[in-house]
């Protein structure tokens, strides 16, 4: 069989409208109607809450906050940090979730090595590391072992918003980007095509099918 990956880039987007293209997604790929789908992507400034989260005190300036499916606990999304949401039949992929949470630490760590930023996993952290800071996040969500949610990776995020809340239940000052470890800006499209690579090498995907926003129709409505 020959696995394919659609890889969907939507850019800026509001929150609730990738995760109601999420949920849609989920459907059709249960249904085999679509491939394997990696969506990348940046959000407008959104507070998100994970299902291990029990209670959260919320002194936030006006920031749109949701309570979500995913696991872990609160975390922050904004311009400047790559978004991925992966909508992936793990049965098919064969494999089970926490090597698939694996898969995806390798996929970004080999996405910052081509920036010479040596990157690691962290015990209890899902996630990457990089000198003692959290550069990456995961957190999945699964209906039926399709996964959605995904990871957010910090490429030239703005780090002051994290204060904002216990990003992931950690320090907010242990939060990094690529951008505060070389000290100026990355080209973000760069990130992202070194993402869309290293997925389909570590999950050996053998045809990419690259898409855009305007051609998410065409799937939603078969």
């Amino acid at each position: 069989m020959v696995k394919k990956l659609l890889v969907i880039d939507l850019g800026l987007i509001d929150y609730l409208k990738a995760h109601d293209l999420q949920l849609k997604l989920v459907k059709l790929r249960s249904a085999g109607k679509i491939p394997d789908t990696l969506l990348l992507l940046e959000h407008e400034h959104v507070i998100t809450l994970g299902k291990r989260l029990k209670s959260i005190d919320l002194r936030l300036p006006k920031i749109p906050v949701y309570k979500i499916e995913r696991g872990g606990e609160a975390t922050y999304h904004g311009p400047g940090q790559l978004v991925g949401y992966t909508i992936i039949d793990l049965e098919e992929l064969g494999i089970d979730v926490w090597e698939y949470v694996r898969s995806i630490e390798e996929i970004l760590m080999r996405t910052i090595k081509e920036f010479g930023l040596n990157g690691y996993r962290v015990k209890k952290y899902p996630g990457v590391w990089v000198n003692g800071r959290k550069i990456a996040s995961i957190g999945l969500a699964l209906s039926h072992w399709i996964t959605y949610h995904g990871f957010a990776l910090n490429v030239n995020t703005d780090l002051r918003y994290f204060k904002l809340i216990k990003p992931c239940g950690l320090s907010p000052e242990m939060m990094t980007s690529i951008q505060r470890e070389l000290g100026r800006k990355v080209d973000l499209e760069e990130v992202k095509q070194l993402v869309t690579k290293n997925f389909k090498e570590v999950l050996e995907y053998h045809e990419l099918i690259e898409s855009s926003e305007n051609m998410i129709k065409k799937y939603l409505t078969h």
